[in-house]
């Protein structure tokens, strides 16, 4: 039993390790996937409030529940207060096997972001991982009196302590700068053009419909081929997903620039001719003070090397009263949706030096202003 339980404990404890570790590569990540669910059980009228309260935490929450997992990792493997930790290990694998069953069964929530976007996995692969997880963390707890510590002394306290300082720090240093490994699909040397279009090995999902129709007060379901007589009333059409398709959705989705008037700009913009810069700003009244200076300069900059410089925003009408009515920039400002600027701008704002349709070079709020240098 012990030697079961020891091995139970490396494993589980490398991958919570791992696991936490993707996803302090990108902490926002994790929170805008937390808002996702947040989002969807706010639908329910009994958890709506609660909801929309944790969702205006969910970047407290995922740093938290990154740490956490981290933390408890190397603290299985160090065997140090092996009754504490198999205790927090059990109550976070039974968090996570909830959050994947519920992604499952319900449909609504098409991955989990267990390992980040660097390791995409589908809610059933998700929830397979939490279900062998679980076995072993039940073996860890039940066994845990099989768990020696490593080290004698504080070693393995201060080994903790300094793990819980270092990751931290390196989430607070992608926070403001951006993600140390780039796993989306905007990432340096990428052609947003290409990754805009339908993978050519997509397989489209298998569709049916049903229709509805009424007569006298009362509704009923007819399939395509069994239509009513023209004494019923069609009221409406529902698709379903016979078969659901493999590869079908594009690496970049939802990602339409707009003018002013809501004219898609997109295929224009990224076929402009030579360098150019995007300047993705989620909130222009955030952290106003942070930034604008440097924007000042690399606008500027941009002017002397004759670059064009587009603002993209997801309030496209504030941005445009910031930069040119209060503050005189005269510059394009364009709109984007909400969820693709997220993902495309990991801080709040973004620089991206674009060649045509590529990615040459991204740059995080703090690092604005080594744009110009």
């Amino acid at each position: 039993m012990k030697t079961i339980v020891n091995i139970a404990r490396i494993i589980v404890g490398i991958l919570f390790i791992f696991s936490g570790l993707i996803k302090a590569n990108d902490p926002l990540g994790l929170s805008y996937k937390m808002q996702e669910f947040f989002e969807v059980w706010g639908s329910y009228s009994m958890l709506h409030s609660i909801m929309t309260w944790l969702n205006n935490y969910a970047l407290i929450f995922s740093l938290i529940t990154i740490t956490l997992e981290v933390i408890v990792g190397i603290a299985i493997l160090l065997g140090w207060g092996a009754r504490f930790f198999s205790w927090l290990l059990l109550l976070l694998i039974i968090f996570f096997t909830f959050l994947t069953g519920y992604a499952v069964l319900s449909g609504k929530i098409k991955t989990c972001g267990c390992f980040g976007d660097c390791i995409p996995l589908t809610a059933m692969q998700s929830f397979i991982k939490d279900i062998v997880l679980f076995i072993l963390v039940l073996i860890i707890f039940f066994g845990s009196k099989y768990i020696k510590p490593l080290f004698k002394g504080r070693l393995s306290f201060m080994l903790i302590f300094v793990s819980v300082l270092l990751l931290l720090g390196f989430q607070w240093y992608v926070l403001i700068r951006l993600p140390v490994i780039d796993c989306l699909p905007f990432k340096t040397g990428n052609n947003l053009l290409e990754l805009r279009k339908m993978p050519a090995n997509a397989v489209a999902d298998k569709m049916d419909f049903k229709f509805i129709y009424e007569k006298n007060g009362a509704k009923k379901e007819f399939n395509k081929n069994q239509l009513p007589d023209s004494t019923w009333t069609f009221v409406k059409r529902e698709d379903i997903i016979i078969e659901h398709g493999k590869n079908n959705e594009p690496p970049i989705k939802d990602f339409f620039l707009t003018t002013l008037s809501g004219s898609d700009t997109t295929e224009a913009v990224l076929n402009n001719p030579g360098e150019y810069y995007f300047f993705f700003i989620n909130n222009v009244a955030k952290d106003t003070a942070r930034w604008l200076e440097n924007f000042r300069k690399l606008y500027t900059f941009a002017k002397e090397k004759n670059r064009p410089l587009f603002i993209i925003a997801s309030q496209a009408s504030a941005a445009q009263q910031f930069f040119n009515e209060h503050n005189n920039f005269n510059i394009t400002v364009l709109g984007c949706d909400a969820t693709a600027l997220k993902t495309a701008a990991r801080t709040n704002p973004t620089v991206y030096l674009m060649q045509g349709p590529i990615v040459k070079k991204k740059w995080g709020r703090i690092n604005i202003a080594k744009v110009i240098r």
